[in-house]
């Protein structure tokens, strides 16, 4: 659809981060994309949507359905999909078949919006979720060594709300959201994959008439000189050059972040 010249005609980028809970710890799988309001052009100039909008809702909500039913039954051809319990009949190729037809014939629902506020807001948003687990330890209220007490907002009032759960169950919706090895929470797609992601995002730059050029370094003492309004290696009281007498171990270059769930 970016490709597209009756809507933008240039190459769009998506950041993509994978959210699987709710307030209640229920599995409920959705995707958060982020996706810039217009794309590269083939001739490195920026393109923008045709439109005050980036793409009809409607457009996208059929592509989507033939994206998913063509996935799901290539899936099914190589015997990558398990059914399970109530699911058991899908099995069989003619009722899998008709199940796909079904979901062919129906009208699927792909919501977009402008963001709610300037990007530095929407990124914070998108950013409270790259690497949280799926409860918080503000929201567990107590525990008496059979019964959990969480503490999760109303989705009608925003208000909190005390929910009792038994340590099986909550262990049970905890565990919905960890995720398979090797699974990737966050993608990246278009102009933000990986593989060219520094060329294109220079280009873009370029094409709006933004600098490319990277700030220059600044040492750490500067920055926590900036942060705290006083050199840190000086003793606030007098002003002293202050000493320090046991040296700090340095980071590992490849020590890993904490994991995703």
């Amino acid at each position: 659809i970016g490709r597209d010249p009756r809507f933008v005609g240039g190459k769009l980028g998506v950041l993509a981060i994978l959210h699987t809970w709710t307030q209640t710890l229920e599995y409920h799988p959705h995707v958060h994309c982020l996706v810039p309001g217009g794309g590269l052009g083939e001739d490195g100039c920026w393109v923008r949507p045709r439109k005050h909008y980036l793409a009809p809702v409607r457009v996208l909500s059929r592509l989507y359905r033939g994206k998913v039913v063509a996935g799901l039954r290539r899936l099914f051809d190589h015997g990558r999909l398990e059914f399970r319990g109530a699911a058991a009949a899908l099995r069989h190729r003619q009722t899998f078949d008709a199940c796909l037809d079904e979901l062919a014939a129906r009208d699927w629902v792909v919501y977009c919006k402008r963001p709610f506020g300037r990007p530095a807001t929407v990124l914070g948003y998108l950013a409270r979720y790259t690497h949280r687990v799926a409860i918080s330890n503000d929201r567990l209220l107590s525990f008496d060594g059979e019964r959990v007490v969480l503490g999760p907002r109303d989705r009608a009032t925003s208000r909190p709300r005390r929910l009792e759960l038994g340590a099986e169950e909550f262990i049970r919706r905890f565990l919905l959201h960890v995720l398979p090895p090797g699974f990737v929470r966050i993608r990246t797609y278009g102009l933000l994959a990986n593989r060219h992601r520094r060329a294109r995002l220079a280009a873009c730059r370029t094409a709006l008439g933004q600098r490319t050029s990277r700030p220059p370094r600044v040492s750490c003492r500067t920055l926590i000189t900036r942060m705290l309004g006083r050199d840190p290696g000086r003793c606030p009281s007098c002003g002293a050059a202050s000493v320090i007498r046991e040296p700090v171990a340095p980071l590992r270059r490849n020590c890993r972040g904490p994991p995703d769930s």
